[in-house]
């Protein structure tokens, strides 16, 4: 099947939705405007090194001025959907108490604005701007934090549930635990196990107290969680790296997956973290597995591991072929199907959605004024495949959502990395559909008409 030429979409269900994704620290700006308070991601660009080209979010695309052109734009495009993330600084400023009522005024347009132009909004509640405020109290490593998100949470539903049929309560709890607490690569930057692991708890626990907010306050909505994956593969067969890939794996999945449709964290992790575990509650584990509605997967590669000849943690190798893209990802398609594959069949999972896939490329104007981000469209291309392989083999995929709407901030690689389909001229702001969002237009295009005959 290719993708476009009309055997990949007959796979996909008569009401599959064709999105876009973005989210708030990396395109809305006016970080310091109409009551915003401070994110860990505003503090952690401000010390020297974090971040590639030494930018911030303060700017951004600075959506939260331009947001009804990137609407029209939305419109042009043909989207049935728009995925965004609510800055929960802009709207409870301190992360718990005062309301900070024109952060929601916001978002009250912003949804009038996509309904108005026939767009389903798909809102996330958390994708990484946790306030300052909590994180000078310890962050996601805190159990309090757990509770302040779901005050916020309640807040939310409680303004904007009478327009929103599909929430997503977290975006990649294993970023915001390893790469924030365990890695240092993401804000708030530090480098600890025990804490990385406390804060993967709180994070998870927190989504299944939000599930309960969002169910009282809008029963009739959606209720989901996004995970992303990549498929973990050994570098050779030997036994060693054979483990390796097991370990990484439950680390980077397991872990995860086995909480939200388990109940449970693997018994070989639990082994392995040993004394770094944190104090797990009667009834934690139960509130972490409450059933949701369906489950959001971002999957851009896969990832190769090799066994640390000196008994260290495993290291990544890359692939010896295969084209890469802009950020040094292999493209490779089958992952995504593989990953949407094994939560429905080894998870149980019933209903899925691609709520972020795309590729960085090097993408400039040419002397016509375009971009012809031919690399990206081949990308996009083949993923799109993949899905409908997945579907075509009885995999329940609802939608699919490409990552990014808009060229923006893109976290410890500033600006120096372009995903989107629309490329934003920094200096001047200045959207510029590329060519991938004219065969983006198109591909749903057809669809609408092949279902309309």
């Amino acid at each position: 099947m290719k993708a476009g030429d009309g055997s990949a979409l007959r796979a996909l269900p008569p009401d599959f939705v064709w999105g876009a994704a973005t989210s708030s620290y990396q395109i809305e700006g006016a970080a310091s405007r109409d009551g915003r308070g401070e994110s860990i991601w505003d503090r952690f660009c401000r010390a020297p090194g974090r971040i590639r080209d030494g930018t911030s979010g303060d700017v951004a695309c600075d959506f939260y001025s331009r947001f009804r052109d990137d609407i029209a734009l939305m419109r042009r495009l043909g989207l049935d959907a728009y995925r965004f993330s609510i800055a929960w600084p802009r709207v409870v400023p301190e992360g718990r108490g005062r309301v900070n009522q024109r952060g929601l005024d916001f978002y009250d347009r912003l949804l009038d604005e996509l309904l108005g132009a026939d767009i389903a909004p798909y809102p996330t509640l958390y994708h990484w701007d946790l306030p300052q405020p909590l994180q000078d109290r310890g962050g996601w490593p805190r159990r309090a934090t757990a509770e302040a998100f779901a005050e916020y949470v309640d807040v939310v539903a409680a303004r904007l549930g009478d327009r929103v049929q599909h929430w997503t309560t977290h975006n990649e709890p294993f970023c915001a635990s390893w790469l924030g607490y365990g890695l240092g690569v993401h804000a708030p930057g530090h480098v600890d196990r025990r804490e990385a692991l406390a804060a993967a708890h709180h994070v998870l626990l927190s989504h299944g107290w939000a599930v309960d907010v969002l169910r009282r306050a809008v029963s009739q909505a959606e209720v989901g969680i996004v995970v992303d994956s990549w498929p973990i593969y050994p570098y050779s067969s030997s036994p060693a790296d054979e483990q390796a890939a097991r370990l990484v794996d439950g680390m980077r999945n397991r872990w995860y997956f086995d909480a939200l449709f388990k109940g449970a964290y693997p018994a070989d992790m639990l082994g392995y973290y040993g004394d770094d575990v944190p104090p797990i509650r009667d009834g934690d584990l139960s509130t972490i597995a409450t059933p949701i509605d369906f489950v959001g997967a971002n999957n851009y590669s896969r990832q190769f591991v090799r066994a640390d000849v000196n008994g260290g943690f495993p290291t990544d190798v890359r692939p010896a072929t295969g084209n890469l893209t802009a950020l040094g990802w292999e493209v490779y398609p089958d992952g995504l199907a593989e990953l949407l594959t094994r939560l429905h069949r080894e998870y149980g999972v019933r209903k899925l959605l691609v709520t972020e896939n795309g590729a960085a490329y090097a993408d400039v104007r040419t002397h016509d004024g375009a971009i012809h981000d031919v690399e990206r469209i081949d990308y996009l291309a083949s993923y799109i495949d993949a899905v409908a392989s997945a579907v075509a083999a009885g995999v329940p995929v609802g939608g699919y959502f490409v990552w990014s709407l808009l060229d923006n901030f893109e976290w410890a690689e500033g600006y120096s990395k372009r995903f989107g389909l629309v490329y934003v001229d920094y200096p001047t702001l200045e959207r510029i559909p590329k060519d991938s969002f004219f065969w983006y237009r198109d591909l749903i295009g057809r669809r609408k008409l092949a279902e309309a005959a």
